[in-house]
């Protein structure tokens, strides 16, 4: 015959109470609680006080100038007009050329800087004799000041005198081109491909040293040639990478001006003309506060569009990363 032991029976903390079980009731972690939260952020306020001042409070501003009409030219013009001055910019023809010279820019510059930095990040990727040099070296364009950048090519490499492109061509009988007057979005898209393909490069660079090297080795046993392990091993890899590439390139692309206002300035006619340097003209050129203010709330709405997917595609890619370690 067996006994039957009844449950142990324990004192609550604080009040005597007992509890059956023996176990007594969850006490409070010290650190939850709101306060202990807003604790944690507060050293992040200062930074996001100041973000709000840079960043939002100017594009507020904009707003409110883009539902008025505005020439500073004309006395008493100030007032109000609501969504007028968004439909001036969309009826107007140059608008209209603006946005498709943008997007003409950006994704010309956008896919060839992806493809020479997957090549160049494929180059990088082997082991040969200098490779730290020769990495150095491909980054420096990345890490000069776009309007240096800028001014070397239409002063050096540009010229139609003395230009070290004319130099090359000669031989091939080309000579004394205007290279930013007969093909200036050409000479443009140059340009900035020489800026981004090395952020390219280190992008799907950094996805090439997370390969599965077992996977390679396996594929070369098999008999795979080096365009099939590319295909079908290498590409799919680094996917998410040349996507994130891709996005934040258009995010920083698509915002060009300064290349424009040096290379180009707009020219010939509107040929070059994107849609920041379009807000440019509006404002400091045509006086047409409202307009110009319309154009650019535009601008930022587009590139928070962009901004928001490659914010995701982020996410999603640190979050594969963690998993896989």
């Amino acid at each position: 015959m067996t006994a039957t032991i009844p449950p142990t029976r324990a004192l609550s903390a604080g009040n005597g109470t007992p509890v059956a079980g023996g176990q007594a009731p969850a006490r409070r972690r010290p650190d939850a609680g709101p306060w202990h939260a807003w604790k944690r952020r507060l050293p992040l306020m200062p930074a996001l006080a100041y973000m709000i001042v840079v960043t939002q409070v100017p594009f507020l501003v904009t707003l409110w100038y883009s539902l008025r009409s505005w020439n500073l030219l004309v006395p008493g013009s100030n007032r109000f007009a609501g969504l007028a001055e968004y439909r001036a910019a969309f009826d107007d023809p140059a608008f209209r050329s603006a946005a498709l010279n943008t997007l003409k820019i950006t994704a010309s510059a956008v896919v060839l800087a992806m493809l020479l930095g997957v090549a160049l990040a494929l180059l990088l990727n082997r082991k040969f004799l200098g490779r730290g040099v020769v990495r150095t070296m491909l980054i420096t364009p990345f890490l000069l000041m776009p309007v240096a950048t800028d001014l070397l090519f239409k002063t050096t490499i540009y010229d139609s005198n003395f230009g070290f492109l004319d130099w090359v061509l000669r031989p091939l009988g080309v000579g004394q081109v205007n290279w930013l007057g007969t093909h200036a979005v050409g000479s443009l898209v140059v340009v900035l491909v020489w800026e981004w393909a090395p952020f390219m490069m280190l992008i799907v660079l950094a996805g090439l040293q997370g390969e599965d090297l077992e996977a390679l080795e396996a594929a070369r046993v098999d008999g795979a040639n080096a365009v099939k392990t590319f295909t079908y091993i290498t590409l799919p890899h680094i996917r998410r990478y040349i996507e994130l590439g891709v996005l934040l390139g258009s995010i920083y692309i698509v915002q060009t001006f300064g290349d424009i206002y040096v290379l180009t300035a707009g020219g010939p006619g509107t040929a070059t003309t994107n849609l920041p340097y379009y807000l440019y003209e509006q404002v400091f050129n045509n006086f047409t506060v409202g307009v110009g203010a319309a154009a650019g709330v535009i601008v930022v709405i587009l590139t928070e569009v962009v901004a928001t997917f490659a914010l995701r595609l982020f996410s999603g890619l640190l979050e594969a990363s963690a998993g896989a370690v």
